[in-house]
């Protein structure tokens, strides 16, 4: 493991103590990321701690070296904001204050930071809960979700003409949030409805309509936890194959093979997190690498995974990870961002001999990953021609559990 910092960064700023707590989302049982990556891996941000007050920072990745660059505000940020990085350097800030959502955008300016106020959102009723979507591709636009007690609401809060504005409205409670394209046109969503939870994909490129995603089993429910749109390559949470429990697996969009749900994966006594898979891996979604947050009883470390491999490569987080946040290269390398006193900024890379292993299959193929102790949800797909403009996601649907997989 090999780490790069930058000397640019005063080492004044403290590095101890957590992160400062951001409100809870009901239906989010997932570890949050201590900081936010731009899709293409340009651009990072976090909140940063400065004696006893937390602000914003920015973090460039794709430079030689990475370095930070402070942006404080006037008063220190409260608990419950949040920041994300835009594909300009820019960072968004959402700041919650009295039922509204108040977001602008943060830059450097020489030794001060400058400030685009973008507008609010209002949450006007009660329990209602506003958050940050995962940075969209492409870098030029950001979203929240809000949640509230019959339906939820995609906002577009940054890049639009006017401020923050509703692009689509869905019946339920909703959480999680996965993008399916390069486009930043499809996202997924799990939504909880008449006590299921069920994946659905928002085509927010047609007026947020809304159709299934992922139905592995009528009482069962299946969530989309990270997707990969070059390869396809899903990983999903359900309890389908382990009523009460929930486990993880894998399936290809546009697939008709299984979801499947490797032994390898199930740590009944840890928690576990895809945080990260390698890009670029198009035509073998098996061979695309996979990050994995593991959180222990007593501590937390990284692990890797391929589909076409039975066995996860455990590693030692860096010192000062930025749990739960990193990304691959399309060569294959794992970047991990870390700060500790010594090394405010850090990037720690797993090299691809590190944790690759051979792939000799074909795309869509199972051959590798249909291994003993690995157990499978049966699935079909539609038979729908896609639209003319832009690919939609096929359904992983609904179909009874098929038991093992042998072949």
């Amino acid at each position: 493991m090999t780490a790069s910092a930058s000397p640019e960064l005063s080492t004044s700023f403290e590095e101890e103590g957590s992160p400062p707590p951001v409100a809870e989302h009901e239906g989010d049982d997932a570890p949050r990321a201590e900081c936010a990556i731009t899709a293409d891996g340009s651009y990072a941000a976090r909140l940063a701690l400065d004696g006893d007050c937390w602000f914003p920072e920015r973090w460039t990745l794709d430079g030689p070296e990475p370095y930070a660059v402070p942006l404080p505000a006037h008063q220190p940020e409260e608990p419950g904001t949040e920041v994300q990085p835009m594909g300009d350097g820019r960072v968004l800030i959402r700041r919650p204050t009295d039922g509204r959502h108040v977001f602008s955008l943060l830059y450097p300016t020489g030794p001060g930071t400058g400030e685009l106020a973008l507008g609010a959102v209002q949450c006007p009723e009660e329990g209602t809960r506003l958050r940050m979507l995962p940075p969209a591709p492409g870098g030029d636009r950001a979203y929240a979700l809000a949640v509230g007690r019959h339906s939820s609401v995609v906002w577009l809060v940054a890049g639009g003409a006017f401020g923050p504005e509703q692009v689509a409205r869905i019946p339920g409670r909703c959480s999680g949030g996965v993008w399916l394209d390069r486009e930043g046109r499809m996202l997924a969503l799990d939504r909880e409805s008449e006590g299921r939870t069920k994946a659905v994909v928002v085509d927010l490129g047609r007026d947020g309509e809304v159709s299934p995603l992922l139905q592995i089993a009528s009482d069962s429910d299946d969530r989309v936890l990270l997707a990969d749109p070059d390869s396809g390559l899903l990983l999903v949470g359900s309890d389908a194959p382990s009523p009460g429990q929930e486990r993880l697996g894998w399936g290809v969009l546009g697939s008709s093979l299984p979801v499947r749900f490797p032994e390898c994966l199930r740590m009944p006594e840890c928690g576990v997190t895809p945080f990260a898979i390698q890009p670029g891996q198009v035509l073998t979604p098996e061979s695309c690498g996979v990050a994995l947050r593991i959180d222990g009883p007593l501590a937390g470390w990284v692990a890797v995974w391929r589909p076409a491999e039975r066995q996860l490569r455990h590693l030692a987080a860096p010192e000062g990870w930025l749990a739960g946040a990193g990304l691959w290269t399309r060569e294959g390398v794992l970047q991990l961002p870390y700060a500790t006193q010594e090394v405010p900024c850090g990037v720690a890379r797993v090299e691809a001999a590190g944790v690759r292993g051979a792939v000799d299959a074909g795309p869509g193929t199972a051959a590798s990953s249909a291994a003993d102790g690995e157990s499978a949800a049966s699935t079909g797909a539609e038979t729908d021609a896609p639209g003319p403009v832009t690919p939609r996601p096929v359904p992983l649907q609904q179909a009874p559990l098929g038991g093992l997989v042998t072949k």
